[in-house]
Order: C-alpha cells, then structure tokens, then sequence
C-alpha cells in the first residue's frame, strides 16, 4: 500500500544522503509521503551525514497526513523501522494515540516548514469546524502553532509560468472541434452529437468554466443547496441564462462525478467533461470568459492562476491561496460566508455580480480582465522567498 512504499522511500532518501560524498546542504520534503525522513535524522546514527543536514518540509495539504498503526501490522512503524516506536511521542498522531503520524512527524522535527500561501499558514493554526465550513489545522493545529511559536513556519505563494506565447482563444467552431474529439468519451451521460450539435451556431453569450479535480475539497459548495434550487450549481445555470454555457472538466470522486452527470443531464446550459487533457484544458481556458473556483479550502491553487494569466476574472471563495492571488472588484470577484450554506449563497450572488458587471458595465469589466492579465505570481519571487526565509539560516 501507499504508506509502505512511502516508507521505503524515505529510507532510501535517508541512505542516500549517508552514502553520497558530498551530502545537500538542505533537504527539502513535501507533505507526507516524505514525513518520517526527519524522525530518521533525529533518531538514526549520530555519526551519519542525514544529522548535518537542514530539513526543510512544505504542507501542501493537511487532508492527507499518512497515518498507520505503531506495530501490530505489515503497514506499520515497527515493521518499516524496528525499534523507532520508543520515540512514540514525537511521531504519535494527535487523535489516534496507537498510531504514527508522518505529517506530524515532519512538523515537529524539520528545521522550516511553509506551506503554498500566506493565508494558509494563518489558517492551520486555527481548528477545522465541519459546521461553519472551515478547514484548518485539521487535528495539527497544537503542532503548527509550536511550529509558528518557533518562528519556523512561513507562508510562501507558489508560482505560475508566464511563457511569451500564451494561447489566444480558438474560434467557436474551432472550440468545438477539439470538444468533439474527447466527447464521445468525456461528455457524461449525454449523447454527444447531440450536444454539439445544439451548440454548433454563434458561441455562448457568457462561457463560464471550472478545471479541477473533483473532490470534497473543491466542489462541494456547487452541490450545497441554496433557497429555491437543489442545488448552487442549477441556482448560477438559472441565473445565466440559456444564452450561457458552463463547462467544467475534471474528475475525481466518483460519487461527486455522479452528482455533476445528473446536473448535467438535466441542463441545457451546462457540460460536465468527465476526465481531463492538457489539449482541451489551454484552449479552454483562454475561450472562457469567467472562471468558478470555489474550494472549501485552498493551500494555493493554480487554476485561478492560469485564468488570470489570459485575462479571465475568477469567481473564488475567500481562502487559502485564492485570497492572497484574487483581489475582489480588481481582478477578479470574491465570496465568504459562515457557513456553507452562506457560502454557497455568497457564491451565486458573486456569480451573478460578475454576470451583472460583464453586461452591464463592459469597460469595468475589460479592466478586471487586464488588470488579471497584469498579475504575476512568479516562480522567481517564490524561489527568492524559499532561499531566505527557508533555506538560508544561522
């Protein structure tokens, strides 16, 4: 499973540093899967080069910690690295005390941790409440708030390439081309040529789109329902129009996938493409007009990123990353709320507003775009914010 073949490789990492004759000055983890390399510094040979070496560690997501049992399994502690079990106390997960925890692990060993934006650092210092619909330190806040105490846990905003040649947005007739190739395949539980051929005359009035995967981080507050609509996904199609089109690809879940296929059966104004391509997605997003991202939780994201760099607003939740790279009213249209069914709520008006500005006030709108083509999230800033407040140390 997983966690074994995880645990091997933080061994092999672990032989390697020792092995090599000129061992990394730094060690840079990412989330997990390379949680127990510092618990083998910590607790290997104190002789070994691992000992010499800064351990740095990045949380890209605290849904996904790599939790098993200390012994009494072939997935556990004991049977990857004997005798390691005794430092239970630095490797014991918060809620489970009979079991290891990497995520945890890494926390309370490395030298720096960061996660991919600003805001989430703030965030996972706070418990998660499933009842107002926020996701926080996810049982690790007791651990980052140490880390934070520590002055060890920054928030670095990850970046986006900006190549020169950026896609222009294909014709209608060209767009649908390149649907139809995958449709047969990705359109759900619609007959394809059908659905072509409806769209086949001028292009939609508005075209929004959502690219994702379609998980219960992402989604959910589409399917929230909201007064009047089962749901906040048919309350937006409704609210845009038959002369609109939302497309959204993706996959993930298959019980949420489902969700979506059952919308989409029901709806003129909306394609759910089952699955995902690199040769649809750049198209895509260079043809929409708006962008829908409402995660119920964002470390950083990257599709508002990859909106915004051809000049499409995004319609985003107030967290994580999407509030540190989307600024209401100037790049881009910004909900909250207090708890989900607020939430979803806040994001069809939002939704709607953006609709309202597009038609209403064209020359408002034509800003918000340039002004979300201007934006740069660049890998170089977030390469110089790793080198000194990561890497770099007395």
């Amino acid at each position: 499973i997983d966690s074994a073949k995880f645990a091997f490789f933080n061994a092999a990492v672990a032989a390697w540093v020792n092995d090599i004759e000129m061992p990394p000055e730094v060690l840079h983890l990412n989330d997990w899967h390379t949680g127990l390399i510092p618990a083998l510094r910590e607790f290997g040979d104190p002789a070994a080069a691992l000992r010499r070496v800064r351990i740095v560690f990045t949380v890209h997501n605290l849904a996904y910690q790599g939790v098993r049992p200390f012994e009494g399994d072939p997935s556990s502690l004991e049977s990857w690295f004997p005798g390691m079990a005794a430092h239970w106390q630095q490797l014991q997960d918060p809620r489970y005390p009979d079991c290891v925890n990497f995520m945890a692990a890494a926390i309370r060993l490395a030298d720096g941790i960061n996660t991919v934006s600003p805001s989430y650092a703030l965030e996972i210092l706070r418990p998660s409440d499933p009842a107002t619909g926020f996701s926080g330190g996810e049982g690790l806040e007791a651990e980052l708030n140490q880390a934070h105490f520590d002055s060890r846990l920054v928030g670095i905003l990850n970046g986006c390439m900006y190549p020169e040649d950026l896609p222009r947005g294909p014709a209608w007739g060209e767009m649908l081309k390149l649907i139809g190739k995958r449709a047969p395949i990705m359109i759900a539980d619609r007959p394809a040529q059908d659905w072509l051929k409806k769209y086949k005359g001028k292009r939609p009035k508005n075209l929004m789109l959502s690219i994702g995967r379609v998980v219960e981080q992402k989604v959910p507050l589409f399917l929230e329902p909201v007064p009047g609509f089962d749901s906040a996904l048919e309350a937006i199609l409704d609210a845009a129009g038959p002369e609109s089109l939302f497309i959204m690809l993706g996959n993930g879940q298959e019980a949420l996938e489902d969700c979506f296929a059952a919308i989409a059966r029901a709806s003129d104004n909306f394609l759910y493409l089952r699955g995902y391509a690199d040769a649809l997605s750049a198209p895509l997003y260079a043809a929409a007009d708006l962008f829908l991202m409402p995660s119920s939780f964002e470390p950083c994201g990257i599709s508002q990123m990859l909106a915004m760099r051809v000049g499409q607003p995004c319609v985003v939740h107030a967290v994580g990353g999407l509030k540190d790279t989307v600024e209401h009213g100037v790049t881009g249209f910004v909900f909250t709320g207090d708890t989900p069914a607020d939430q979803a709520e806040k994001f069809v008006s939002c939704v709607r507003e953006a609709l309202l500005v597009k038609q209403k006030k064209p020359s408002e709108w034509e800003k918000i775009c340039v002004t979300a083509a201007a934006r740069r999230f660049s890998w170089q800033v977030a390469a110089l914010n790793y080198q000194h407040k990561l890497y770099e140390h007395e």
